[in-house]
């Protein structure tokens, strides 16, 4: 494969405002793709607009000394993204993200991903390419047939096996075409679907074998230990001969690895050993499963049954789900430590790490090479040192290579401690901070990078810093040969501002700079010591100075507009000559450039961009940047903005219901053109408004009208609720009455998840309705014909779940009789955890609730937890 330099996705950048518009909003930003087999068959580039904003553009880069066959390897199965669906294309708007910083360790990585609601077989997102590739790690999409427990259907695994005439599986064509487009490495393939026979067992290992003499030389194909031979689901936890037909037929190779399921004890890896090598295989195509997902670093492991007695594995190791550092924390720091404990180890050798039987691996063997810590994740974006945005984000297309050992120190006495710091940055969302007390007593070396490159005469080396202290007393630290160190020191002082110290490597001219670090000498003053790097970089200085072709051919190939404010727009452009990356800009009428995002691909969404004022051209532009952080010149392209709109003009209340001199709050709830209000409150005191939210009283029983004329320099627009606020001394009666009633469904998720479970006043203990597809309904007899004023539903983030499986679009209706039904409430993009809906007045004795769109994401699963009917 071709190889990647794109260490850094930064460049220089001038005078501009900077504004990262979040990947949510009002139309559908692009997301990563998910799919079931009938969707794969179905599915092509061409048919899918969102296919080019998920490609990898990053090549797998290569490793300095790649590791031969008979060398043990380590797999990763990892949940890179909390959902399968919904996974924006080009990051996202938290800072929390599964930032994954240890990619050194890990040889192969499998996105773990694929539900029964969702989709079952999975691409990773570009994100996630971006960032294993960068790292020299090949990465593989997953294909998962559930357990029927967990909504499994032997029709999948039908679909995934059905043949043409000439033999040729259609899905198989399919996931190669997937990878191939997309830019990963192979697939993860694991079928626990019960119902299987001998037939079926066949077919799969006719459906391996075709994927073998398909896809290119490089693509793996991993299978994982589950269905046997007679077709049956049971895991066999090392290679046997139920098993075996799956990796290896005779002189047939069948799958390039094989994941062994996680209850191996005793000497079951020698058997696998032994068998693998009995077949004509390398034991190091199986990987023992560790499933560290429950427990981390807690996790019991008997690690001396994965070794011979001269301390050789019998196999390759395959870690289940090293997310659980993620998963089990709640911010950044904590995570960090959690996976920094699971991939070094912890100080009292409670747990070895995975340090302790692999090595450390490295990409850096070519110049340019730049960093600047960037986790891929932050509270805030910086550039050159100064914050341009507030706003928090993640994108792992932009996380730098970063430090090969973490953290490798020696010295004497106290040493100094280093840690990403998410408080600074020069350039995104992160440095290196290194704190501590220095003394005459203490020193500290701290090695970064383990690099393999050759110096050349015009190579230079700089570092950029900041620190409060009067001076930073620091070296750094340059390996040379494997045997060597060269020292510079850096001593030019900070005064709390970001500066650049430059040094010469000329005369270590064709030398190899294995290693990267920094030093810390005693210092005579005892004092509390910070300092925060945010950038080193080693280049040719010539190489530098040139800038990449301006980007051509650029073009807004979409545009969706949203109340005549916001607009969705799809870019593209041609390849520059010499980029590594490109930025993209808003430019206003004044010529100030505002900063949007960046990308290695050469197409953009900007979602939820907010028109300024009442103008009607935009301008964008794009900017080429160069691996030597270049900047090129910029091309451009405008788009039209429609008339600006007249407002519409809604309202809500936080009560229908109340009694007399009571206080009602009313909300405008009109679009955002709106510029004026004027109200009209039938009985109210007042009875007129200008207020955008006014309270109002009503002396008097009865039943009122409210009406809303919402205006701005373009029309105006007014509603009236007629019968909508009722006065009464009943009032104060008001509850939910829907409480312990009965109800049916259209459908249950298991019988635990039936019906009645969404008016038991109960959410927790997983208390909840459920239902998996679309359309589904939920019916609640109230026994009794009352009036009702209010719905209150709890969706999936009140029982704990996600956000993301909060209900979208849904339906309230009532009715007498159970057979003719009103509509009271439509709800429309919904992502509250709890929903309150206000209607006027109405007689009840049934209540429907309809689900049009489950969730945020594709997930196709209704979750309610409590549907409230509050009336009297």
């Amino acid at each position: 494969m071709s190889k990647s330099r794109k260490f850094t996705f930064w460049g220089s950048v001038f005078a501009i405002i900077f504004c990262m518009f979040p990947l949510v909003g009002f139309a559908e930003a692009p997301t990563s793709s998910h799919w079931y087999p009938k969707d794969l068959l179905e599915w092509s580039p061409e048919k899918d607009s969102d296919a080019l904003y998920n490609r990898s553009t990053v090549p797998l880069n290569d490793r300095v000394g790649d590791k031969n066959d008979d060398e043990p390897r380590l797999v990763a199965l990892s949940a890179l993204n909390p959902n399968t669906s919904g996974v924006p294309s080009q990051g996202g708007s938290d800072f929390y993200a599964n930032t994954f910083g240890f990619w050194q360790y890990v040889d192969l990585m499998v996105y773990w991903a694929g539900s029964s609601g969702e989709g079952i077989i999975v691409p990773p997102s570009a994100d996630v390419i971006d960032a294993s590739h960068r790292n020299g790690v090949p990465i593989l999409g997953n294909v998962f047939f559930p357990p029927k427990v967990y909504g499994g259907k032997e029709e999948w695994v039908e679909q995934m096996l059905q043949q043409r005439v000439d033999g040729s599986f259609p899905a198989a064509d399919q996931l190669l075409k997937a990878a191939e487009y997309y830019g990963f490495d192979g697939w993860f393939i694991n079928q626990e679907t019960e119902g299987g026979d001998e037939e079926t067992a066949e077919k799969m290992q006719e459906f391996l074998i075709y994927l073998q003499e398909q896809k290119p030389e490089d693509m793996e194909i991993m299978w994982y230990d589950s269905m046997v031979s007679t077709g049956e689901i049971d895991w066999q936890n090392y290679l046997t001969d139920q098993n075996k037909l799956f990796l290896q037929d005779g002189s047939q190779r069948v799958a390039d690895s094989m994941f062994l399921n996680f209850w191996w004890w005793n000497e079951s890896q020698q058997r696998s050993h032994d068998k693998a090598l009995e077949i004509g295989r390398s034991s190091y195509d199986l990987y023992a499963g560790l499933d560290v997902e429950a427990n981390g670093t807690a996790t019991n492991v008997n690690w001396e049954n994965l070794f011979a007695e001269d301390g050789s594995a019998w196999t390759s190791l395959g870690i289940y789900r090293p997310d659980w550092a993620f998963k089990s924390s709640k911010e950044m720091d904590q995570f960090y430590q959690k996976e920094e404990k699971f991939w070094t180890g912890d100080a009292d050798n409670q747990w070895p790490g995975m340090s302790t039987y692999f090595s450390e691996q490295t990409v850096i063997d070519e110049l340019p090479f730049t960093t600047n810590f960037n986790t891929g994740s932050g509270k805030f974006y910086s550039i050159d040192g100064e914050v341009a945005s507030n706003q928090s984000w993640n994108n792992r297309s932009l996380q730098d290579l970063l430090p090969t050992w973490r953290w490798k120190l020696d010295g004497e006495g106290e040493l100094l401690k280093p840690s990403f710091d998410w408080s600074t940055a020069y350039y995104g969302g992160s440095s290196l901070k290194i704190e501590g007390e220095r003394s005459s007593q203490n020193t500290t070396n701290l090695q970064l990078y383990k690099t393999d490159m050759v110096i050349e005469a015009d190579t230079e080396l700089s570092i950029t810093y900041k620190t409060d202290q009067k001076r930073p007393d620091m070296q750094v630290e340059v390996g040379l040969n494997h045997d060597t160190t060269a020292y510079f020191d850096v001593k030019k002082k900070s005064h709390g501002d970001w500066v650049t110290k430059t040094f010469k490597l000329k005369k270590y001219k064709g030398e190899n700079l294995t290693s990267l670090g920094l030093g810390f000498d005693a210092n005579k003053s005892t004092e509390d010591y910070q300092i925060n790097i945010g950038e080193i970089k080693v280049y040719n200085k010539k190489e530098a100075k040139h800038a990449p072709e301006k980007p051509t051919k650029m073009l807004v190939d979409q545009t969706e507009f949203t109340e005549g404010l916001y607009a969705d727009v799809r870019l593209s452009w041609e390849e520059a000559e010499g980029a590594s990356y490109y930025e993209i800009y808003r430019e206003d009428a004044n010529g100030t450039q505002t900063f949007i995002g960046a990308t290695p691909n050469h197409v953009y969404a900007i979602n939820d961009m907010r028109r300024d004022g009442k103008e009607s051209i935009s301008k964008l532009n794009v900017i080429a940047v160069s691996d030597e952080n270049v900047r090129g010149k910029s091309s451009s392209v405008e788009f039209q903005w429609p008339e600006y709109p007249t407002p519409k003009a809604d309202f809500r209340v936080d009560h229908t219901v109340a009694k007399p001199g009571e206080e009602i709050q009313f909300f405008s709830e009109s679009s955002e053109v709106t510029e004026e209000w004027e109200w009209q409150f039938e009985g109210g005191d007042p009875e007129v408004s200008t207020e955008e939210n006014p309270v109002v009283r009503y002396a008097e029983e009865g039943t009122y009208a409210v009406t809303l004329t919402a205006k701005n320099t373009s029309g105006e627009d007014t509603i009236t609720k007629e019968a909508y606020i009722t006065i009464t001394d009943n009032a104060g009666s008001i509850e939910n009455v829907a409480l312990n009633k009965s109800a049916e469904a259209s459908w249950a998720c298991a019988d635990s998840e039936g019906p009645l479970n969404a008016i038991d006043g109960e959410v927790e203990n997983n208390s909840k309705w459920c239902a998996l597809g679309s359309d589904h309904w939920l019916i609640v007899d109230l026994q009794d014909t009352y009036d009702l004023s209010k719905f209150v539903l709890k969706h999936a983030e009140a029982g704990g779940e996600s956000p993301a499986f909060n209900t979208k679009d849904y339906t309230i209706e009532t009715s007498v009789n159970g057979m003719d039904w009103d509509e009271v409430v439509v709800v429309k993009s919904n992502q509250d955890a709890v929903s309150e809906h206000m209607i006027p007045l109405t007689a009840a004795r049934y209540v429907r609730l309809s689900v049009q769109t489950p969730t945020q994401t594709g997930d196709q699963a209704v979750r309610i937890y409590e549907l409230e009917a509050h009336g009297y």
